[in-house]
């Protein structure tokens, strides 16, 4: 199998960027809701050897592509969020939940905003670089478009501890909320289980696959 370590280090670096600023996000929301809890642990820095997860931001991503896993998936540190500090605490859960979600698709439109001024005005900044610093630029953009938009629609999946099942949890009654809460301790292992069995192709096909198309302007068959 050829492995092209360019390519590879082109998906890590936007990758480690999307899940330390997504981790962030819910740090800085708790902040606003009374939490001080990610501040006082020193995990609103945007040093990535704050956040950076050896397992999941880089060797997750490494077994998921040597796989050819249908979804590149990675993740940071978990900022650590006291929700009973919130107040309110149902309004605050839901903007703890929501701000991760919230970066990424920020990221994954200003990237994409990005990739299509660029290809739309070709003979502009692309013209001034050597080709291959043209396709470098411009595959960066493509995979901070995907990785975010994996990112974003990943985490709303509601499973906890899963953005999407933290804010099902907070729309439930407490009645149900109890019941939901202990499968959280099973949430990531559901989650590598669906990784590794290709379970989530509809994921792709239905979610994914079209919000990338949509955004970017890719030849047919690309996606």
């Amino acid at each position: 199998m050829h492995f092209n370590f360019i390519d590879f280090f082109l998906v890590i670096i936007p990758l480690v960027i999307a899940v330390i600023l997504h981790e962030i996000a819910h740090g800085y929301i708790a902040l606003q809701f009374g939490d001080t809890t990610a501040r006082d642990a020193g995990r609103l820095s945007l040093n990535p050897v704050s956040h950076v997860d050896v397992f999941g931001s880089l060797l997750l991503p490494l077994i998921l592509k040597l796989s050819g896993a249908p979804i590149l998936f990675g993740y940071a540190k978990p900022v650590p969020v006291n929700f009973a500090r919130l107040r309110p605490f149902k309004t605050g859960t839901l903007a703890v939940a929501s701000a991760g979600v919230a970066v990424n698709f920020s990221l994954a439109l200003v990237s994409a905003a990005l990739f299509r001024i660029l290809i739309r005005f070709p003979h502009g900044v692309l013209a001034s670089l050597p080709e291959a610093a043209s396709v470098i630029i411009l595959k960066f953009l493509f995979y901070s478009v995907t990785i975010n938009v994996v990112l974003a629609l990943f985490n709303l999946i509601p499973i906890p501890p899963l953005d999407g099942g933290r804010i099902v949890t907070a729309l439930l009654p407490v009645r149900l909320q109890i019941k939901l809460i202990p499968l959280e301790r099973f949430g990531m292992l559901i989650l590598i289980v669906l990784l590794f069995t290709n379970s989530l192709d509809l994921f792709m096909t239905y979610f994914v696959t079209p919000l990338i198309r949509w955004l970017l302007p890719l030849p047919a068959g690309l996606l």
